[in-house]
This record gives structure tokens, C-alpha cells and sequence, in this order.
């Protein structure tokens, strides 16, 4: 494939992920340490905050990773076969344009085995789905209705070059994995970021099914008690949450370190309710 294109300084989040940081990226950068020999983010999602960290940290060693599968597979697709991949969205939004809704639908009941199809898809899905919301039901099927887009921009063709290139690095690492899994190898002068699906702050505000296992409560207090070994152990832990009883008082011992910060959400299907809010972010040190 001929490559007819300018690289962008920056890699962007490839897909839209509920809970992506894209908006927060300026309050959450400002408290990144200034230094950090290795950086661990199992709760990848869209990589937001991952992207604008690994071009400027030059000396830095990344492991990165989600517990999503197919998120997990989309990255090192990307890193390994984009061209392929390109190729395959090309395709997509061709027939796409043809026929929106119908295209779509077809798309969305089918179960691809070989791996460019299957990262095409959860992208071509990204792009073109109700709300940009990636959600799967409890037997892990996709279940988004598609969405209405004039001209989605399905391939991205300058960024995924782009992404590409910044995980051909030697020293990142991708994996599919839970985070106590993640965080094994975690020691002193390492920096750990964690955004887990948030606590609900309400029983109707419930959203944690990136994955076709809940990430209720009990995870929560297992998040909590990684985040205090991992305290022990003079690692640097910046966490997001959502503004909650439950997590407030999960972390009450990390009380000096909480910082409350406004943000808007986009995954409520009713647009008046897409307001601010309060999240936390939680922090083990102070600078």
C-alpha cells in the first residue's frame, strides 16, 4: 500500500471508549509524577492518557493492558498489521456508504475469526454505533444500535499509521489481562494509572459491561486493596473514579490525596442529561 499521507505529531484514542479521558487530559496530566521509570495502565480503554504520556516520556518503559479482548487484540493489530486493517475499514465504509442501516446490522451479527476482521469490525462499530458506546450483553454479543452520522470518519488512516508506529517501540508491552495480573511485576520508581469502570453513583447510572463481566463492588474493594499494597511498596498510584459514597469511604485513608474535578460525560443517551459532574481522582503522593 502506498502510503500517501503525513504523519501527525501526536497519537489519538483510535476508538471512542465510555469513560475516555480525552476531555480530563489537562487535569489529569498535571498530576502525573515528572519522573517515572515505568508506566502500568491495565484499564486501557481508548489509551488517552496513555498517548499523551509515551511521546514525551522517551526514557520510559510501558506495559499496557485491558482486559476486553478485542480491545486487547485492536492494539497489537495495529502495531503489527495495519496496513491490512486499513485496508479492511476501507471496505467497510465503501458499503457502508451504500446502504447505512442495513450494512451495519449485518455487520454487527457477524462473528469474525481472523483478526483483521475482527478489529475492522469493533471499529467500524465504534464509528458508526449509536453514541460511539461500546457495550456487550451478558453473553459478551455487541448490542449497540447504529447510530445516525452523516459521514463518520471510519478510517482514520493518519492516526492508525500513527499508533502504529509509537507501539512498534521495544518498550511497550500489550496484554490482555486483570489488573492484580497487571500490576505483578509493579516496584519502587514505577507509576501506576488506574481508570477502572466507575462505582455507579446511583442504581439507574450502572455502566460496566466493556466486558461480559461485571466489574461490580467486590472488584472495587480488590482495586482498593492493590492500590494500598502497591502503596506499601512505594509505587506512585493516580486513580479515577466516579464521585461516590462507596468509593469515598473506600478510600478514606487516602483522604489528603483525593481531588475532586468537573467533567462532562457523553454516554447518556438523553442529550440534556449529558451535564457536568464531579469525578475523583486519587493519589498516593503528592507530587
Amino acid at each position: 500500500m502506498k502510503q500517501e499521507y503525513q504523519l501527525i505529531s501526536d497519537p489519538k484514542p483510535f476508538v471512542k471508549w465510555a469513560g475516555g479521558k480525552r476531555q480530563l487530559l489537562p487535569v489529569i496530566t498535571s498530576h502525573i509524577p515528572s519522573k517515572f521509570e515505568r508506566y502500568f495502565e491495565p484499564f486501557l480503554g481508548g489509551g488517552a492518557v496513555f498517548f499523551s504520556l509515551v511521546s514525551k516520556e522517551k526514557k520510559a518503559k510501558w506495559f499496557i493492558s485491558d482486559l476486553n479482548s478485542d480491545l486487547a487484540l485492536s492494539y497489537v493489530t495495529i502495531r503489527d498489521k495495519v496496513k491490512e486493517l486499513v485496508l479492511s475499514l476501507e471496505n467497510h465504509a465503501a458499503n457502508y456508504s451504500k446502504n447505512q442501516s442495513s450494512y451495519y446490522y449485518k455487520v454487527r451479527e457477524a462473528n469474525p475469526k481472523n483478526e483483521i476482521d475482527k478489529v475492522s469490525r469493533l471499529i467500524f462499530l465504534n464509528k458508526t454505533c449509536f453514541n460511539g458506546l461500546y457495550r456487550v450483553n451478558s453473553k459478551g454479543k455487541f448490542n449497540v444500535p447504529v447510530g445516525r452520522y452523516v459521514n463518520p470518519n471510519i478510517v482514520n488512516k493518519e492516526n492508525l499509521f500513527e499508533v502504529s508506529r509509537v507501539l512498534q517501540s521495544k518498550d511497550i508491552s500489550i496484554k490482555c489481562q486483570d489488573f492484580e495480573d497487571a500490576l505483578k511485576g509493579v516496584g519502587h520508581e514505577d507509576f501506576v494509572y488506574l481508570d477502572p469502570p466507575y462505582q455507579p453513583v446511583s442504581t439507574t447510572a450502572s455502566f460496566t459491561s466493556y466486558t461480559n463481566s461485571d466489574f461490580d463492588f467486590s472488584d472495587q474493594e480488590r482495586l482498593y486493596a492493590k492500590f494500598k499494597a502497591l502503596d506499601r511498596k512505594g509505587v506512585k498510584v493516580l486513580l479515577s473514579n466516579s464521585r461516590s459514597d462507596e468509593i469515598i469511604e473506600l478510600f478514606d485513608e487516602f483522604s489528603d490525596g483525593i481531588i475532586e474535578i468537573n467533567a462532562n460525560r457523553f454516554i447518556n443517551s438523553v442529550s440534556q442529561k449529558r451535564t457536568g459532574h464531579t469525578e475523583l481522582l486519587i493519589k498516593n503522593y503528592k507530587s
